[in-house]
């Protein structure tokens, strides 16, 4: 494995991971759940395996990745893979959001 791979891999993950636990944390210290979903497990994992696909086929051809030598080419393409990693999960949890029905919606209503 080559470093740039590990370091677009780490982004990706820090990023998936960073937009599954923040909602969390917020809801944890309102009080609105006591336990972690396996359902944030699910979506980051989604996230994760969609995103790194993605990103291998994106990042060799995108060239803004490795600009400049050194650990500064490895922080900007950290930060270009972190991005990705947070806006996938984020899109991955909004199409979620809008594939579930509420509980009473799609049923024909009887006539009772």
């Amino acid at each position: 494995m080559s470093t740039v791979f590990l370091v677009k891999f780490l982004g990706l993950f820090a990023g998936v991971v960073a937009r599954t636990i923040l909602p969390w944390l917020r809801k944890v210290k309102e009080g609105k759940v006591r336990g972690f979903s396996r359902r944030y497990v699910y979506s980051a994992l989604a996230s994760l395996a969609l995103g790194l696909i993605l990103a291998l086929t994106i990042f060799p051809e995108f060239e803004a990745g490795m600009v400049g030598e050194g650990l500064e080419a490895y922080a900007r393409l950290f930060c270009l893979a972190f991005g990705f990693g947070f806006g996938w999960n984020a899109l991955v949890n909004e199409g979620g959001a809008w594939a579930v029905r509420p509980a009473g919606e799609g049923r024909p209503k009887s006539s009772a």
